[in-house]
């Protein structure tokens, strides 16, 4: 049986925003990141450390809403739990920079993509 897991971070990129083609499920996970980040910076530098466990929280609560609720998928960190955090951060990164928009039309061809055009770009 051959291995159907994604192999790179190049291969899994697609994958991830492909997952995240709402709109809404993407502001879900910047809310998230974002909150989840800045509360386990605070903990982190103050040495609260009890602040990391509501900020793994919220982050994933927000994200797991949007698939959930808005994808009705499963989220990709069941799986690639580690890339999934870094695609997270990189998802933010080009929000807070207003790229992510470029990002997924460069990928999808639309803004709003579509179930077949995500599946076509895989």
């Amino acid at each position: 049986m051959a291995d159907d897991r994604i192999q790179s971070w190049d291969e899994f990129w697609p994958f991830y925003l492909g997952e995240h083609r709402v709109p809404l499920c993407r502001v879900l996970h910047v809310i998230g990141t974002t909150l989840g980040g800045i509360l386990a910076m605070l903990g982190l530098t103050t040495g609260h450390l009890v602040l990391l466990i509501p900020a793994v929280v919220l982050g994933y609560a927000f994200s797991w809403i949007g698939h959930f609720f808005v994808e009705h998928n499963k989220p990709a960190s069941f799986r690639y739990p580690l890339w999934s955090f870094r695609g997270d951060w990189k998802m933010l990164s080009l929000f807070w920079t207003r790229r992510l928009d470029d990002e997924v039309v460069r990928l999808f061809g639309h803004r709003h993509p579509t179930v077949e055009a995500v599946a076509a770009a895989r």
